[in-house]
């Protein structure tokens, strides 16, 4: 095979992969609909910033679109294709000189459900403050792995980090959580 040859033939795949669309409109409305509140919720929590996620869920969608996601592998390989956008988008963020400290997750915007019974909004109560408190790579890791159910490898593959480390690390983050609700416990009481 000559170069000319190998050439046209990667010029033709090439064009076909362009003419082909990856998702239609219709396919990519579902799947935004079905994965962008987990998305915000994500990058809000570990941000502490509900604008930043706000402009974050859609530079993730913009790049989502742009690329060649792995729609061909399903919908759960292009989920942890867009949260790897997400996370990527997030750690660009964190390396810009900030200017402003992290706000804190306002009590407005977590839903309350009705009847819940008085330990579960304490709980929550709790963990909004003990929460901020973390390093940005603390939520993450404990937000992927609690909230959205991933597991170490499918964690490893969204943050970029080394697969073998991630149980380590959710274990001091999960350590560090208590440590600082059991803080807070004190002094709520200590107050009454």
């Amino acid at each position: 095979m000559t170069w000319d040859s190998m050439i046209t033939q990667m010029n033709a795949a090439t064009a076909e992969a362009i003419a082909e669309p990856l998702m239609d409109e219709e396919a990519f409305t579902g799947f935004y609909q079905r994965t962008s509140r987990q998305v915000w919720a994500y990058l809000a929590r570990v941000s502490g910033s509900p604008a930043l996620a706000d402009d974050l869920v859609q530079e993730s969608y913009l790049r989502f679109l742009s690329a060649s996601a792995p729609w061909r592998d399903g919908e759960i390989a292009c989920r942890r294709y867009l949260f790897r956008i997400a996370t990527n988008l997030l750690h660009d963020h964190w390396r810009r000189p900030q200017t402003t400290p992290l706000e804190d997750l306002p009590e407005a915007a977590l839903p309350v459900l009705a009847g819940q019974d008085t330990e579960r909004i304490h709980a929550q109560a709790l963990l909004g403050p003990a929460l901020a408190q973390l390093k940005p790579r603390e939520r993450q890791l404990l937000w992927l792995a609690y909230a959205e159910g991933y597991n170490h490898r499918e964690i490893a593959n969204i943050t970029g980090l080394a697969a073998t480390g991630i149980r380590l690390l959710l274990f001091r983050a999960r350590r560090k959580l208590a440590r600082l609700l059991r803080q807070q416990n004190l002094k709520m009481v200590r107050s009454l």
